[in-house]
């Protein structure tokens, strides 16, 4: 008797779990950059709600805290710079890339107190960067010092890890002479008259790719409609930040609690203003051009040299774009 019972409760209650999980929110995590401002559009504008999906939509603070919450499936998706996806691809974690969110965003700026004036001047000083291996340290150290200054990274200059948040003050207080960071860090530092620019990543590498929509496997299989979903938000969110420039950078403002700062003539520049400023390194785009891919693989080569990894990703096993290509439809 006991067993004819258990059956019927247990196929229920099965029942009732695929039930649930097929409503489940689809959980996004994001570097919070402003970069990654079509997550912050989508949300604030209900363009998920419009397309019939829930999320639950998290915050966190780098690529590799972000990988580490994918391989404890504690989301589905998410924002985040592409040398990760690509280091723990090789390690096992098979995310894959599903679109592009921006282009640009990252600077060289010197304290505008030192006698740095170009990159080569950087020989012999400590500059702000971040935490060796990451993303963003690749491209400091493959593509800024090695190829662009012609420096040794590890034996030229001093590289100090500090959080991005932290670098304007290093700076302010000649605890270091430069630093490699990204907005709304540079243009702030750059509208206060702190520091002065020495290289616009983006002039150099004209609209590099950085940040990318990625998902796991299992999401791509389980979920390839919220997927499609996602992308045509993610789309919509960049139409907007492209055409409502002002809109736009009023809930980028507010969503980073950008404060009004002293411009060296003591004017004030708003934080919309310095939303505006970031522009002139910072764009957004959804597609995944041949250049891009070119990039990516070109990132891989500078992990590589400098042995962040030793195991090669094929470039066709790490982008898949026929999602993408479904949301524009």
């Amino acid at each position: 008797m006991i067993k004819k019972l258990f059956v019927p409760v247990a196929l229920a209650a099965s029942c009732w779990l695929s039930a649930a999980s097929a409503t489940e929110p689809l959980r996004i995590g994001y570097v919070f950059a402003m970069a990654n401002a079509p997550v912050l559009i989508a949300e604030k504008l209900g363009y998920y709600k419009d397309e019939g999906l829930a999320v639950d939509v998290k915050a966190l603070g780098d690529g590799p805290v972000i990988q580490q919450a994918l391989a404890a499936h504690e989301l589905d998706v998410a924002y985040v710079g592409t040398p990760p996806v690509y280091q723990w691809y090789a390690r096992g974690l098979k995310s894959v890339i599903l679109a592009k969110v921006n282009y640009g965003q990252a600077a060289v700026v010197a304290g505008s107190q030192t006698n740095i004036q170009q990159l080569g001047d950087l020989k012999g000083h400590k500059l702000a960067g971040v935490k060796k291996g990451s993303g963003m340290d690749v491209l400091l150290r493959g593509y800024v010092l090695k190829e662009r200054a012609g420096l040794d990274p590890d034996k030229d200059l001093d590289i100090i890890d500090l959080p991005p948040g932290n670098m304007n003050a290093a700076l302010d207080r000649g605890i270091v002479d430069a630093a490699f960071s990204w907005e709304p860090f540079v243009s702030q530092a750059l509208l206060r008259g702190s520091a002065r620019l020495l290289l616009d990543v983006n002039q150099a590498l004209p609209q590099y790719p950085w940040y990318v929509v990625i998902g796991l496997p299992e999401t791509l299989r389980d979920r390839p409609d919220d997927v499609v979903k996602l992308l045509r938000a993610h789309r919509r969110a960049i139409d907007f930040l492209n055409r409502q420039p002002e809109q736009a950078n009023r809930i980028i403002a507010e969503a980073f609690k950008l404060e009004t700062i002293q411009r060296p003539d003591g004017s004030q520049a708003s934080g919309e203003q310095i939303v505006a400023e970031a522009r002139k390194r910072l764009g957004w785009s959804a597609e995944l051009e041949p250049r891009d891919l070119q990039f990516i693989q070109r990132l891989m080569d500078y992990s590589h040299s400098l042995k962040f990894m030793d195991t090669q990703v094929p470039l066709n096993d790490l982008v898949d774009t026929s999602y993408l290509q479904k949301s524009a439809h």
